[in-house]
């Protein structure tokens, strides 16, 4: 199964990898296709395919332990779904949990 994380990490650093990994990950990730598929359609192996994507994992990765663009916004996505899940068992405090997460959207108070 595809570790899904890795496509947020694409959209945000996929500029740094070499088009050739760029292009194998755009098919991985957004096509959705098979190592097979993918070693078929560029006539590589599927060794190749497996080792190139393997190397921009952990370039992805190397990447994002460095910049941390990518994790801040995963923590705020899952901040503002618990406040949600919060206001919902809570009504009584849905008006002071929307200025919070108005907040958490947009960096300031409303």
């Amino acid at each position: 199964m595809k570790d899904l994380s890795y496509l947020r990490l694409f959209d945000t650093y996929g500029g740094l990898l070499t088009e050739h990994q760029r292009e194998l990950c755009e098919l991985y990730y957004m096509y959705d296709l098979s190592l097979t598929e993918i070693a078929e359609q560029k006539g590589i192996s599927k060794q190749s395919v497996s080792d190139t994507l393997a190397k921009s994992r952990a370039l992805l990765d190397e990447y994002e332990e460095k910049l941390h663009i990518v994790q801040p916004s995963v923590r705020t996505e899952k901040a503002l779904q618990m406040l949600d899940e919060f206001s919902a068992a809570h009504p009584q405090f849905s008006e002071e949990i929307q200025k919070i997460a108005q907040v958490l959207r947009d960096g300031e108070e409303k």
